[in-house]
């Protein structure tokens, strides 16, 4: 009889919430009150996460693409202005920058996922009023140069860590070195929820205060309109199912945490496999494991065919894609990006994966490449 290969699966969700009682209970005790939007859950929630990242205030919004749209609209930017981003980011980070009114700027990153900060000062021009590093895949950006330009041209350094929870850069938290910073709830990500939602992040009470104005309506109170704003709030559902999670963070991290040193230490034996760069002053906390790939769509669909669902994140370079041709990138412009999106392949990280499940991915990926 052939043998049969175990399976490996990409979303874990179905694991994570198979035992939600204690969820569905919370819910049904708030359903005796109907306080649907910003709710005492929604407070709860707020205070645990900044208690989590490390800041004076969260404020929870519909989603992380909001966070980053919110944040930038807090400091006042707009249209005129330009915004630096990372080349290889999602689409949501463009898109954020784009629905302020401002322009994207694009700038290429390092093998490590994150921007260049090297690549960032001659992006700058007269109209740039912020710096929006990305950390990608969960791994920190360089920050402390990017810091030291933000101070020096006197920029907003505004962080992307929707992929980032409890990732660091020297001892520092993701969410706790710029002045703003934006998370994301998605049911993909480390800490998540049952739909979209996302958290700000700051210190500064004065944009806590413009913030929890902006995500509701601009309203200071029922009827007193204080600034024009937008509907965007945490709902008190959402908040629920983050206050069940949040208690699990920690855990959570440590075990992809753990399961990335596992991949690590196997692939770095495998010829054909490239390992990014591994900055002893950064804890990536593996959003995505992502590593470099000699036939990389060749691997995919072998892994694929033997029941292993792997990735591509992003195999479309954003700066070439058909939506943002207005910017006038063309190929050649970000040779790092363009290299990622031809050679990168992702493997499932997750908390739930077992032991023999890790073992299937990196014993598919040595036959692939005869290195049995």
């Amino acid at each position: 009889m052939a043998e049969v290969s175990l399976r490996v699966r990409y979303s874990y969700l179905p694991q994570q919430f198979e035992d939600s009682e204690e969820i569905l209970e919370e819910i049904r005790r708030h359903l005796t009150g109907c306080n649907f939007t910003l709710g005492p859950e929604v407070d709860q929630f707020e205070r645990s996460f900044a208690s989590l990242i490390g800041t004076r205030c969260a404020i929870g919004v519909g989603s992380g693409t909001e966070a980053l749209t919110l944040s930038l609209r807090a400091l006042g930017i707009g249209h005129g202005d330009e915004v630096i981003t990372a080349a290889n980011t999602f689409i949501a980070t463009v898109g954020a920058i784009n629905a302020t009114g401002a322009k994207p700027v694009l700038v290429d990153v390092a093998p490590d996922f994150t921007i260049d900060p090297a690549k960032i000062e001659r992006a700058i021009t007269p109209r740039t009023k912020a710096i929006l590093p990305v950390h990608l895949t969960g791994e920190a950006a360089e920050m402390g140069p990017i810091l030291e330009i933000g101070s020096r041209r006197g920029l907003a350094v505004v962080e992307d860590a929707c992929q980032a929870i409890s990732a660091s850069y020297k001892g520092r938290n993701a969410g706790t070195m710029g002045i703003l910073a934006a998370f994301s709830l998605h049911p993909l990500k480390n800490l998540n929820v049952w739909g979209d939602a996302g958290v700000i992040v700051t210190s500064d009470p004065a944009l806590n205060e413009r913030l929890r104005l902006l995500r509701n309506h601009g309203l200071k109170n029922r009827d007193e309109v204080e600034v024009l704003g937008y509907n965007s709030r945490l709902d008190s559902i959402q908040a629920i199912v983050g206050n069940w999670l949040i208690r699990q963070v920690d855990r959570i991290t440590r075990e992809r945490i753990a399961h990335g040193a596992i991949y690590d230490e196997a692939f770095s034996r495998v010829p054909g496999i490239t390992l990014p760069p591994r900055r002893p002053y950064v804890r990536r906390v593996f959003h995505l494991y992502q590593v470099y790939a000699r036939d990389r769509d060749r691997l995919f669909q072998f892994l694929l065919d033997k029941g292993i669902e792997a990735k591509i994140h992003y195999p479309i370079p954003l700066p070439l894609q058909r939506g943002l041709a207005g910017l006038g990138y063309k190929r050649g412009d970000f040779p790092e990006t363009e290299r990622q999106a031809g050679s990168v392949i992702t493997f499932p990280v997750d908390q739930h994966l077992s032991r023999e499940e890790i073992d299937t991915v990196v014993g598919a990926v040595k036959e692939f490449y005869g290195s049995r």
